[in-house]
């Protein structure tokens, strides 16, 4: 019972934003709406990416795989079987992979999990453009079947308020808790009874698909597509980026910072590129030094408590100061 007035909490924190992004094509420019449009995308990314990764602890690499496979299968797809068809087609083949993948590779932690997901990105990525040079001949491929930029708009809101809402839901499950189990004590877990591995590979497989479905909405943002650009590590990295600076192990926090990066990346990206870089390192060292909780954690005592270490760190120097200037009079 002590948890309903949280849902509540949460269920109109989301329809609330929702109705308000539901709004913005109607009165926003075409600037406001591709930056939101580029907003939502990485909501659904790093909401997805949170809801496995945060709770259970693995750093994975592999979202701008599953981006990919959905981009490239919306594009194969589009023309024959229509809009909602490949969105949905998109999302299983990325989670079929996904579970191949889990099931080869989430026995590891850590650094050796990483890398070898990042591996796997690229394996995929340099796989198919040997496939279409080898086959088709050309590598890429030409969207000659558009849908108009509501639908686009309306499909990714309604994939990011969906992430959203999964993670609500996971996080007052007993598929979430056990996701908790596996990142807090992973042996302790199984001794409990949790099927570790189940409950790895369908978290993984729920992440592939939230990122396929995305992949398939945003590929039509580009009129041609190739391996380069659609299993761009970058998406995956700017992914976890934001996760990790929002706060992964928070519901909110990844969608703060997702709003955070894209107006960056708007307003710096094309006229100070590489400000754009330093600024997104530099506000991951200030989340892992002074802020590991993420955005998601800030609260006026935290500002207290950033303002009492100051003026301590002050104090500290200018008696330093003090003694020196003491010493040389001497």
């Amino acid at each position: 019972m002590k948890d309903r007035p949280l849902l509540v909490r949460d269920l109109l924190v989301l329809f609330g934003l929702a109705g308000w992004a539901l709004a913005l094509p109607h009165y926003g420019s075409e600037f406001v709406v591709s930056m939101a449009l580029t907003c939502l995308m990485y909501v659904a990314l790093s909401s997805s990416w949170a809801l496995f990764c945060g709770s259970s602890r693995y750093l994975s690499l592999a979202t701008s795989a599953f981006f990919g496979i959905g981009a490239y299968t919306s594009a194969l797809a589009l023309e024959p079987l229509g809009w909602g068809a490949a969105i949905a087609l998109g999302a299983g083949i990325a989670t079929l992979v996904a579970v191949v993948m889990g099931a080869a590779v989430l026995h590891l932690r850590g650094t050796y999990f990483a890398v070898l997901t990042f591996g796997m990105t690229e394996l995929i990525r340099h796989a198919i453009s040997y496939f279409e040079k080898q086959v088709t001949g050309t590598v890429g491929r030409v969207l000659t079947v558009v849908p108009e930029r509501d639908t686009i708009y309306l499909t990714v809101l309604g994939l990011a308020v969906l992430a959203v809402g999964v993670s609500i839901g996971v996080r007052r499950h007993r598929f979430g808790l056990a996701l908790l189990g596996v990142g807090a004590d992973e042996q302790r877990a199984q001794t409990l009874g949790v099927n570790t591995r189940l409950v790895k590979i369908a978290g993984f497989a729920l992440t592939a698909a939230f990122a396929g479905a995305v992949g398939a909405a945003m590929s039509v943002r580009w009129t041609y597509i190739d391996p380069h650009t659609v299993f761009n590590p970058f998406i995956g990295f700017q992914t976890v980026l934001i996760a990790l600076i929002g706060g992964a192990a928070t519901l909110w926090g990844p969608l703060i910072a997702a709003i955070v990066f894209s107006v960056l990346a708007e307003t710096l990206r094309l006229q100070f590129p590489q400000i754009y870089m330093m600024s997104l390192g530099l506000l991951l060292i200030l989340a892992v030094l002074y802020l590991p909780g993420g955005l998601a954690s800030l609260r006026w005592g935290t500002f207290r408590g950033w303002g009492r270490d100051l003026r301590g760190s002050w104090r500290l120097l200018r008696d330093r100061i003090k003694g020196r200037s003491e010493k040389t009079h001497v």
